[in-house]
């Protein structure tokens, strides 16, 4: 778990271009013990074979392979760039991560930021930090960007037979995962949802909430509020915004009439619309999925990583992946933080499920880049 000490923080940066900013940094982890002198071409090297863009105004500098020997401690250096920094491709960095790692150590460090630096919001709070806490706030997660929402919070064909009861259910849900306390169960039940057609309903409190969240329960009864049907219920525990870009999200779904694309999915399906990912395959039947295991040494760090999105970004089709080794979620292979954020270390198994015009050739062009290296031989 990375643990960020005002130490390691050093805010209002400037540099003309992104290579003055790595050495910078490598000067930042030399002066920190974390490095040898030297370790600074391995930064300047991996970042001429590769782009350690990130994503959300974020780089992640670190050093090849080659030169991991130079490492003599795990550890960071975080530098602030409030007027950016051109990274190439158009994108502008704001926060970068020097990274140095003796093993791989540091898949565990780039899991948890993809995890914290994938939130909506993120780049322009931390464009506008003006303190080491308020960054390590945002590192750490202790700054909420996302609404709560998981497989937890999801109830799928509950045998309920009235509004109460499923505002009852669905309240807690958020109380259970920790969003909020018995009093907001109490107060959802009273309220009146609001009808957002074809069985679809929203309801919401703000009463005693420590963290926002959003649950959803569809039942498997025919009932009724108010003379209308009930299908399913979204309810939001809101503290703070956190919660809006979900709302958008349903609010679009709702303006586009295309409420059965949550009322009749499966719970990794509410998961994927909700947070805006491409939908997972309904059934692998038609044969696109495969297995590959990872031969690389330390990983999916961030140049496989890339290579193995830039190879899913070739084709047309819908591309997941799965790390068999891992927590066993499914994500978008053509995003490199949803890829890293799988956490892949060496001998993983990786099953990719591919839909699509070009499917079975994504598959097979996937695995001949997985076997030949992902640009590491």
């Amino acid at each position: 778990m990375l643990k960020l000490s005002k130490n390691d923080i050093t805010l209002s940066q400037s540099a003309t271009d992104k290579f003055e900013a790595i050495k910078s940094i490598a000067q930042s982890l030399t002066e920190k013990g974390l490095v040898e002198q030297g370790y600074v071409e391995g930064m300047l090297n991996r970042e001429n074979q590769n782009s350690t863009f990130l994503g959300n105004g974020i780089a992640i500098p670190h050093g090849t392979t080659d030169t991991r020997s130079m490492v003599k401690t795990t550890g960071v250096a975080v530098h602030h760039f409030p007027e950016g920094v051109e990274w190439g491709d158009g994108n502008t960095v704001f926060v970068a991560i020097g990274i140095a790692a003796k093993s791989d150590e540091h898949l565990g460090i780039l899991k948890q930021l993809t995890k914290v630096l994938g939130a909506d919001g993120v780049e322009e709070r931390l464009r506008n930090a003006k303190s080491e806490d308020d960054i390590i706030a945002l590192l750490h997660g202790d700054v909420q960007l996302e609404a709560d929402f998981d497989a937890s919070l999801i109830q799928l064909n509950f045998p309920a037979s009235d509004m109460v009861q499923m505002s009852a259910v669905a309240g807690g849900l958020l109380k259970n995962t920790g969003c909020a306390d018995k009093e907001f169960v109490a107060d959802l039940v009273t309220k009146a949802p609001t009808n957002l057609g074809n069985g679809l309903w929203l309801v919401g409190s703000n009463k005693q909430v420590s963290r926002t969240g959003v649950s959803f329960v569809s039942t498997a009864n025919d009932c009724n509020y108010e003379g209308q049907p009930v299908r399913a219920l979204v309810a939001f525990a809101a503290c703070n915004n956190a919660h809006q870009p979900m709302l958008n999200t349903l609010s679009q779904l709702v303006f586009n009439k295309e409420h059965g694309k949550l009322l009749d999915a499966s719970a990794e399906q509410v998961l994927a619309l909700f947070k805006g990912e491409e939908m997972a395959p309904a059934s692998s039947e038609d044969g696109n999925t495969a297995v590959f295991k990872i031969k690389n040494s330390h990983g999916l760090h961030a140049r496989p990583g890339a290579m193995l999105v830039a190879e899913a970004k070739k084709f047309e089709s819908t591309i997941r992946v799965v790390n068999l080794d891992g927590d066993g979620k499914s994500v978008n292979a053509k995003s490199l933080m949803k890829v890293i954020a799988l956490g892949v270390k060496h001998g993983h198994q990786l099953q990719f499920s591919a839909e699509g015009p070009d499917a079975a050739l994504a598959l097979e062009s996937i695995g001949n880049a997985i076997a030949s290296g992902l640009g590491e031989g």
